[in-house]
């Protein structure tokens, strides 16, 4: 499904939205305040989350690391990770997605009681061109962006950096159909006076500085750098002269204004003291909005995307999805009046489900219950896909999910008690789909099972998933324990030496191992080979047994996978426990 993507007001995930007031007890004159603009988030609360990352082709992405509060994971071979209980406000809530060789990912949304639903796209991180620190420098891309460069850089202890410094760039344009998922966080903003803004976007820059170590740079305390970022053809006329300029916090989660940039033929152009994400954006006061989407039987519509547009824009908002409970709500600009559409998923329309004008609002609203019959007639047909997720044992699957596959679309539905459902819109000369089921708590999984819609209801009926599958970058711990999830895995290998990191979590407690060796057989080697010390805090004790078996057949090219078995056990002050798991690593150079 295509879509042209804008980003005027932004429409984020909740149930339900209390007051949200700009804080005026701000001191102009010192800029904002973070914490009296936290304030507006409310208080912190324990929400779920499911969610599924993506490359650039929509292929997923294996082992990227997820963290949303304290909660860390990574996901697995379909992308996907699940994080319950995530500790959050109730009003914002930040996912942050990172994998070596990508640039780093996020969304920002006002969490659900429900399970919200995450889409993130993450650009790969290819250097565009190097340049000598020193040296004034000029990098652009195709369409007239580009950065100016003094030649100051400093790492990101502050120390000043001399050498060659390689520069990645990309350009995000309002018209990019995948701007929902590609840009960072939300369009949502803290100004410079501490108010609350939704934003209207004139396009987005990304630059990411590296030295010869691999190590982060960012331009040198005291210098500034020229962006110059193209105006979308769509968007000359009614372009203002001047426009704010934005730096994402990749802290925060959230934009803040910095600067101004001014309009010069087909381009904006302003100056910046640091590198994260750059943003040219009109702005608008906000209230909130809060609907229900319901099908034609009452049923709550899961998984559909909403947006608003102003309705003297030329693009539609920016995108988001609704729960399993088919709740949409956030925060929209004050005195306009605005299109709502509702999309749904099909390979043979890119047109909305559903236009309807609402506003203006001067207050925190609630609309009446959105009710939409989603067949649409012609070749296009709606169905909901429901059925039920079974262990071995046939009993329900309380922690995993169930993947949908529809042409090029994929989606995710959260399994509720053994129970999975999806709201899909098929082409009536397309209507078959795969479906693969996944427990977390056995880590095991269907195989792709096909099958073909019907409408208006596909039943599934049970699924059992009994097939070990080692597409897990996680450890089970023994039944009394939660899952220890690892966070970070880097393997290192120059001729058949390597050093192998991993730092996991399990509840409130961080724990880490690392190891060093030189082999090339492959087998079980135990502590007496590697090194195990405290890596955060707490560890695996290196006078408990513990074993790591290394799986060499795929050792040798930068970039392949070495499978990793842990096998052990560990003590801490609630017992003595099992770890077993299996992992698969990058050799990364």
């Amino acid at each position: 499904m295509k879509k042209i993507h804008s980003f005027c007001c932004l429409l984020l995930l909740a149930v339900s939205f209390s007051s949200c007031n700009p804080n005026d007890d701000s001191n102009n004159n010192a800029g904002p305040n973070d914490d009296a603009f936290a304030q507006n988030f409310g208080s912190t609360v324990d929400r779920d989350f499911i969610g599924q990352v993506v490359d650039i082709d929509n292929a997923p992405i294996q082992g990227v690391t997820i963290k949303i509060g304290t909660s860390t994971v990574q996901t697995d071979v379909n992308g996907v990770f699940i994080i319950n209980g995530a500790n959050v406000y109730q009003k914002f809530a930040y996912i942050t997605a990172k994998k070596v060789g990508f640039i780093d990912g996020s969304r920002a949304m006002v969490p659900t009681s429900g399970k919200n639903n995450v889409k993130i796209m993450l650009l790969p991180n290819a250097p565009l061109e190097t340049i000598q620190s020193g040296v004034v420098s000029e990098v652009s891309i195709y369409s007239g962006t580009k950065v100016k460069f003094q030649g100051g850089f400093q790492d990101e202890n502050g120390t000043n950096y001399t050498g060659p410094v390689q520069v990645s760039m990309f350009h995000l344009t309002p018209t990019d159909e995948n701007i929902s998922k590609l840009m960072p966080g939300m369009l949502y903003a803290q100004t410079s006076t501490n108010q609350e803004a939704v934003l209207e976007t004139f396009g987005m820059l990304n630059v990411e500085l590296r030295g010869s170590a691999g190590q982060k740079l960012n331009i040198k305390e005291g210098q500034t750098t020229e962006i110059t970022m193209r105006i979308d053809d769509s968007q000359i006329a009614t372009a203002p002269s001047s426009i704010p300029l934005w730096h994402f916090d990749e802290e925060k989660g959230y934009w803040k204004e910095d600067g101004v940039a001014t309009k010069v033929g087909n381009k904006y152009v302003g100056e910046v003291s640091h590198f994260s994400w750059w943003n040219c954006d009109a702005f608008l006061s906000t209230v909130s909005l809060t609907v229900r989407i319901l099908d034609s039987n009452g049923i709550p519509l899961s998984n559909v995307g909403v947006g608003l547009v102003l309705n003297n824009s030329n693009f539609t908002s920016y995108v988001l999805y609704t729960d399993n409970l088919g709740n949409v709500s956030g925060n929209i600009p004050i005195n306009q009046v605005l299109t709502l559409n509702v999309y749904s998923f099909s390979e043979c329309i890119d047109l909305p489900l559903s236009v309807i004008n609402i506003g203006s609002f001067t207050s925190n609203t609630v609309l009446p219950d959105l009710v939409l019959n989603l067949n649409t007639g012609g070749n296009i047909l709606s169905s909901t896909v429901h059925g039920t997720l079974l262990k071995c044992d046939n009993s329900n699957v309380t922690d995993g999910y169930v993947l949908l596959k529809y042409g090029n679309t994929q989606l995710v539905s959260s399994v509720i008690n053994g129970s999975f459902s999806f709201n899909v819109n098929y082409c009536t000369l397309t209507t078959g789909f795969i479906l693969k089921g996944v427990d977390f708590d056995n880590l095991v999984s269907t195989d792709a099972i096909n099958y073909n819609f019907n409408s208006p209801i596909t039943n599934i009926g049970n699924i059992q998933v009994c097939v070990t599958t080692g597409e897990f970058i996680s450890y089970k711990i023994d039944s009394n324990e939660p899952i220890f999830y690892v966070n970070e895995i880097i393997c290192n290998v120059v001729g058949n030496s390597f050093n192998f990191i991993g730092v996991g979590e399990m509840g409130a407690a961080e724990y880490g191992f690392y190891m060093t060796g030189n082999t090339i057989t492959p087998g079980i080697y135990n502590t007496s080979v590697f090194s195990i010390d405290n890596y955060i805090t707490g560890h695996i004790d290196s006078t408990i047994a513990n074993s790591v078996q290394f799986n060499l057949s795929t050792f040798g090219a930068v970039g392949g996978y070495i499978d990793l078995t842990f096998n052990g056990i560990y003590t801490n002050l609630s017992g003595t426990h099992t770890i077993t798991g299996v992992a698969h690593v990058i050799r990364d150079n």
